[in-house]
């Protein structure tokens, strides 16, 4: 019997139904446990608690897979957590919104450290811990069947493995996927690269707030910062702005970007492209007195986990003070942080310190967050990860 047998009074997250068991909350193991493995979970009394899938190199050691000690974690388990999965897609995945949207989002689903992400007629995998590296094949059986789609890629080359004890991988697990897929997004057409492309190639997780903040870009002179494949141009561009300056530090992205502005028809002008450091460049327009009237701040993850959080605040607030700084009377700023360390009542205060140091006037138009594809359990706050304000200058 594989047993984890947990310490006195550490019982109390699991009865909360948190889905993740520290090391530090165990006392011991009993049986030959391998990583993967389905463990029961136990209290410090002897009390079944649920089952959970065992990482004996991470610090979180185990993940609950279910709270009902009784159930067993099989085929048939993870064929009736995808359709569940599938049924809440329909429901919050409107129809206009496209053919593009994550299908499992990890502990909030019911899969721990599992992610699924549909593009048209492909799927993209992370397998991100042990646990669901051991149901692997499982899970695959059962999107093929569930789904009916055949082409299935891996993308499972990040760093959070590592902290598995797992090494990165990639590759085909089912048909033949394309390299590059083209999805359809509220009503504009975009390539994603599944295979090279960030995260599993797209920022899906952005797909509402790009809509959202395409219409406030109508009229304005534009300046969208950390492009990438330039999902927050083409719906400044569809809505109407007057012109676009789009920067990152990658060619290859910007490339990407202005192909995908092509396939939808939109000429390349009121468009430019940077390739730049971002912060360089927005110290370059400081001193060269360069001023626009919507700001656009997606940077990449700054702090992976709340001990980076303290040099990660001091990024988020040195961009975003010279992004206030280059805004003209009356512009917006829509800034993002996606690090997981940095919580959306820091963010905020950071954004407000930095509005000081600029000497401006600041109005929250709206708070966002990530696309409800992407939700989060209400036992599971960490799954709430993207923040994002639209603020306005007074």
């Amino acid at each position: 019997m594989k047993v984890i047998r947990l310490k006195p009074g550490r019982e109390k997250s699991v009865l909360q139904y948190r889905p993740w068991i520290f090391s530090g909350a165990i006392d011991r193991v009993e049986g030959i446990l391998e990583a993967g493995d389905v463990v029961d979970i136990l209290s410090s009394e002897g009390k079944r608690l649920g089952r959970a899938g065992f990482s004996p190199d991470s610090q979180i050691r185990a993940r609950m897979w279910t709270w009902d000690p009784d159930e067993t974690v099989d085929e048939v388990f993870i064929q009736r957590r995808l359709e569940n999965a599938m049924h809440y897609r329909k429901m919050v995945v409107l129809p206009e919104e496209g053919n593009a949207y994550r299908l499992v989002h990890g502990e909030s689903d019911g899969f721990p450290g599992l992610v699924v992400d549909r593009y048209a007629d492909t799927l993209v995998i992370q397998f991100l811990s042990a646990g669901a590296e051991g149901k692997r094949g499982e899970i695959v059986n059962a999107l093929r069947e569930g789904t009916g789609i055949q082409d299935i890629y891996e993308r499972s080359d990040v760093d959070v493995r590592k902290l598995e004890g797992l090494p990165e991988r990639t590759g085909t697990l089912s048909g033949n996927p394309p390299e590059v897929v083209e999805i359809m997004e509220n009503g504009i057409r975009f390539l994603v690269n599944i295979r090279t492309g960030q995260k599993t190639g797209f920022y899906l997780d952005q797909r509402r707030n790009r809509a959202v903040v395409g219409k406030y870009a109508r009229g304005r002179r534009v300046l969208n910062c950390f492009c990438y494949t330039g999902g927050f141009t083409a719906y400044s561009h569809y809505h109407g702005a007057d012109e676009i300056l789009s920067v990152d530090s990658s060619g290859e992205a910007i490339r990407a970007a202005m192909q995908n502005m092509r396939i939808n028809g939109f000429p390349d002008a009121p468009n430019h492209w940077l390739e730049a450091d971002v912060f360089t460049a927005l110290r370059k327009f400081r001193d060269q007195g360069r001023a626009f009237d919507m700001i656009l701040l997606d940077p990449p993850k700054f702090a992976h986990t709340a001990a980076q959080a303290e040099r990660a605040a001091r990024g988020y607030k040195d961009i975003n003070l010279l992004a206030f700084t280059l805004l003209t009377p009356g512009g917006l700023l829509v800034t993002f942080s996606c690090s997981g360390g940095i919580s959306a009542e820091l963010f905020q205060k950071i954004i407000a310190g930095a509005a000081v140091d600029a000497r401006v006037g600041v109005r929250i138009v709206e708070k966002l967050t990530q696309a409800p594809d992407h939700p989060v359990g209400i036992h599971f706050p960490e799954g709430e990860y993207l923040k994002g304000l639209v603020c306005s200058i007074t």
